[in-house]
């Protein structure tokens, strides 16, 4: 090995050490963070199968009663049923809750790591693992915190990247993966065009011959795509009878088609706004990075397509990325009736610009390789391609000071102060959960929904809204003052007798 190469291989693995003490640094804070309303919620559910109650959530957004299947429930059973499990082996609820989704998050990395490795070599895997550090899911109303949040998008984000790899030698696999990451997100359906054209572009053929061979490689990945869902429904339908399946049906479709909110009207320009500022470097640099991935990316196919070898793996996954993308970005930034929370499109984001990161990186490996054509002047010839292996180094150079700049400003979020941790939340509910558990209150009602959903959860009772009229004698928690009576008081929260009627 010669000294260049050798300096070249410490260099890596000590940026890769980096990486993962960075990696390391943002899931501890992630996993300390505020336990906040939308996570705790969705632990209802397994709380509530455990307790004997089926897969139900406590019903907080639909009557505050115990509802089977809650359609408000976006979270799917692929992340719900592991916290289950992992609430058997007891311990803090919450820590246990969320080491399922850095488990994915680890899943997430570790694909787009192979992935990058098996395109472009070890740096492109460098940059995949990196890429889903620039995403910044915390600026809004509903964020995610972090790799830890007891979300789905994190998860089917990775099922997505795995179905992606084994999609060339299993397309089956491939086929059951996405259907695995729709039954973590409903809205990883959205994925589906990316895999189509994937499919497409490994077919072999021409025109209407290459559809037909799209169609017999694809059908079955299609038809296991659907298996998940199939089974949850089936496990619905024998839980509720014909009558409360048709109900769910009926509320799943209202959800989907609202968006789970009311009143809300945006516009493309407020979308891609707030998508701009989703990234851990000022917006002018986040449209610089996507512009030089796509001059990387085309770059990359102008120098194969020069040599007459064009790549159709490459080919597969930079027209996946770019689908997929363009999928769940378009999707949302046209659906006016959502709000402007970049979870929505966050599956998309996670999955398939990372993927797009990876083929830039291809590009660029592509176009340092640039040789001058045997048969071309030497004069005539020189000057182009050099000018071609410059312009690639100098681009691939920005877009990793990019991935580095992001990087450095995740892991330096995780160094400001915050209102609230998980610790604070902790000592605030103690007194709380003993009043519980001394007065066997079963249901406490969060005035309103927001911060006081969490510490209900965390002390041990059913959470409910308190405009709900199935908590009119209910107990109420809130940060507020009480009207009423206080029952009971932490530092930050309290509990309030309920109203008179």
């Amino acid at each position: 090995m010669s000294m260049r190469r050798r300096l070249r291989t410490i260099a890596f693995w000590l940026l890769a050490a980096a990486l993962l003490v960075c990696h390391l640094i943002v899931i501890q804070h992630s996993l300390t963070a505020r336990f906040w309303e939308d996570e705790a919620f969705n632990l209802t559910v397994p709380l509530n199968l455990l307790a004997g109650l089926g897969y139900s959530s406590d019903g907080a957004l639909s009557g505050s009663t115990i509802t089977p299947f809650d359609a408000r429930i976006s979270t799917g059973p692929v992340v719900l049923l592991p916290v289950a499990g992992m609430l058997l082996f007891g311990g803090d609820p919450v820590i246990s809750a969320r080491l399922v989704p850095v488990a994915f998050w680890a899943l997430l990395i570790a694909g787009l790591a192979l992935l990058g490795w098996r395109v472009a070599g070890r740096w492109a895997a460098l940059a995949g693992a990196a890429a889903p550090l620039a995403f910044n899911g915390l600026g809004s109303y509903s964020p995610i915190q972090g790799p830890a949040d007891l979300l789905g998008e994190v998860a089917a984000a990775a099922l997505l990247v795995w179905a992606l790899i084994t999609l060339r030698r299993r397309p089956w696999l491939a086929g059951l993966l996405v259907g695995l990451a729709v039954q973590c997100k409903l809205i990883a359906l959205l994925a589906l065009p990316a895999f189509a054209v994937a499919i497409w572009v490994r077919s072999p053929g021409r025109g209407w011959s290459r559809i037909g061979q799209t169609v017999r490689r694809g059908w079955l990945p299609l038809l296991l795509a659907g298996v998940p869902t199939l089974l949850f429904e089936l496990w619905a339908l024998v839980s509720l009878g014909p009558a409360g399946f048709v109900e769910h049906l009926r509320e799943m479709v209202r959800f989907v088609r609202s968006g789970g909110q009311r009143g809300q009207s945006t516009t493309v320009a407020q979308k891609l706004d707030t998508l701009t500022s989703a990234w851990f470097v000022p917006g002018w640099v986040a449209w610089l990075t996507a512009a030089l991935v796509i001059v990387l990316i085309v770059g990359g196919f102008v120098e194969v397509r020069r040599r007459g070898r064009l790549k159709r793996r490459s080919m597969a996954l930079a027209l996946a990325g770019g689908v997929g993308s363009v999928a769940f970005v378009g999707w949302w930034a046209t659906a006016a009736h959502t709000p402007l929370w970049v979870r929505h499109p966050a599956v998309g984001v996670l999955a398939f610009f990372p993927v797009l990161v990876i083929v830039a990186c291809w590009g660029a490996r592509e176009l340092a390789s640039a040789r001058i054509l045997r048969d071309a002047p030497v004069n005539g010839a020189e000057e182009p391609v050099n000018l071609r292996r410059i312009a690639g180094g100098v681009t691939a150079a920005a877009l990793a000071a990019s991935l580095a700049w992001s990087v450095a400003g995740h892991v330096q979020q995780t160094t400001l102060p915050r209102n609230e941790t998980l610790a604070t939340q902790r000592a605030d509910v103690a007194v709380i959960a003993d009043w519980v558990e001394k007065t066997g209150t079963e249901w406490l009602a969060a005035q309103p929904w927001g911060a006081a959903v969490a510490p209900i959860v965390m002390s041990g009772a059913h959470v409910g809204l308190f405009d709900a009229p199935a908590m009119g004698g209910v107990p109420r928690l809130t940060g507020m003052p009480c009207d009423s009576e206080t029952l009971v008081e932490g530092s930050r929260y309290r509990v309030c007798a309920p109203p008179a009627r």
